[in-house]
C-alpha cells in the first residue's frame, strides 16, 4: 500500500465512520473501483482506532462526566443521575456487538465483505431508517436515557457487524425508534462508538497482526491519522446537521449507491468479492 493510498483510504474511514452511510461499505468499495486491492477487515479496523481518538477529543468532556458520575454511583446510590443511567446503558449496549461479533467473526471478515451482502445492506437499512425518520416523535433528550434504551440501541447496533449496514446509521435509527431527537440519537452513537471501536480495533491488531505486518506499519499509521482528522470533522458536520434537518439525504444516497452497487456488479463491472 502506497502513502497516497493509505491517505485516501484513511480519509474515506473518518468522514464516513459517523455518517450513516457506512465506513465499511466505502473502504470496501473505492479500493475496488480505483483497482486497488481490498485492504481487510483488520484493516479497517485498526485505523478505526483514528475515528475513535476523535470521539474522545471532541467528547472529552462528555465522557469524563458520565465516567465520573458512573464512579460516584457506585460509591453513593443517592449520586446516581442521568449521567451514571447514560454510563449503563452504554456499558448494556455494547454487549449485543460483542457476542455477535465474536460468533460471526470468520463472517465478517470473509462472506459479509461481499459487494452484494453490502449494496443490499446499505438499501435495507436505508428503508428502516426511513421508516424510524416517519414515526419517530423526536422529542426524548440525551438526559431521558434509560438502560433499557442501551440494550435496545445495542442491537441496533450489531447490525453493523454486516458491512454496509452503517455503526451510526443502525444506531442512530435504533434511538430514532426509541422517540430520542436526530442530535441526541447522534450523540448517544458516538458515545457507543466508544467501547465497540476500541475493542474491535484492538482485537483486530492482536488477532491479524501478521496480515497487517504484511501491509506495513507506516500505511497502517497514515491511514489511522487522517482517518482521526476526518473523523474530527465529520462528527462537527453530523451534529450541526442534525439539529435542524433530517436523514433523508443519507437514506436517498444509500438507496442511489446501492441500487448503482447492483447495477455495476450485474455488468461485471465490479466483481462481488
Amino acid at each position: 500500500m502506497t502513502w497516497l493510498q493509505a491517505i485516501i483510504i484513511g480519509v474515506v474511514q473518518g468522514l464516513t465512520e459517523f455518517l450513516p452511510i457506512s465506513s465499511t461499505a466505502h473502504v470496501r468499495i473505492v479500493p475496488e473501483l480505483l483497482g486497488w486491492p481490498d485492504p481487510g477487515a483488520a484493516f479497517t479496523a485498526v485505523i478505526q482506532l483514528g475515528t475513535l481518538l476523535a470521539v474522545f477529543v471532541y467528547f472529552w468532556k462528555d465522557i469524563v462526566r458520565v465516567a465520573g458520575a458512573w464512579v460516584r454511583g457506585f460509591r453513593d446510590p443517592s449520586e446516581r443521575d442521568q449521567d451514571y443511567r447514560l454510563a449503563w446503558a452504554v456499558f448494556y449496549g455494547t454487549i449485543p456487538v460483542i457476542v455477535f461479533g465474536l460468533l460471526l467473526k470468520d463472517y465478517i471478515g470473509q462472506d459479509f465483505r461481499s459487494l452484494y451482502v453490502i449494496a443490499w445492506a446499505l438499501i435495507g437499512l436505508a428503508l428502516l431508517m426511513g421508516l424510524a425518520e416517519k414515526i419517530a416523535k423526536h422529542i426524548r433528550p440525551l438526559g431521558d436515557v434509560k438502560i433499557s434504551d442501551g440494550w435496545v440501541v445495542g442491537l441496533f447496533q450489531a447490525l453493523a457487524l454486516i458491512p454496509g449496514v452503517s455503526r451510526s446509521g443502525s444506531t442512530i435509527t435504533g434511538a430514532l425508534f426509541l422517540g430520542f431527537d436526530r442530535e441526541t440519537a447522534a450523540r448517544l452513537s458516538f458515545l457507543l462508538s466508544v467501547p465497540a471501536i476500541a475493542m474491535a480495533g484492538i482485537f483486530e491488531l492482536v488477532a491479524e497482526r501478521h496480515e497487517l505486518a504484511y501491509v506495513g506499519v507506516t500505511p497502517l499509521l497514515i491511514a489511522t491519522i487522517a482517518a482521526f482528522i476526518a473523523g474530527y470533522a465529520s462528527i462537527e458536520f453530523l451534529l450541526r446537521f442534525l439539529r435542524t434537518r433530517s436523514t433523508f439525504v443519507f437514506i436517498a444516497y444509500r438507496v442511489v449507491l446501492g441500487t448503482l452497487l447492483l447495477a455495476m456488479l450485474a455488468q461485471g463491472v465490479l466483481k462481488p468479492i
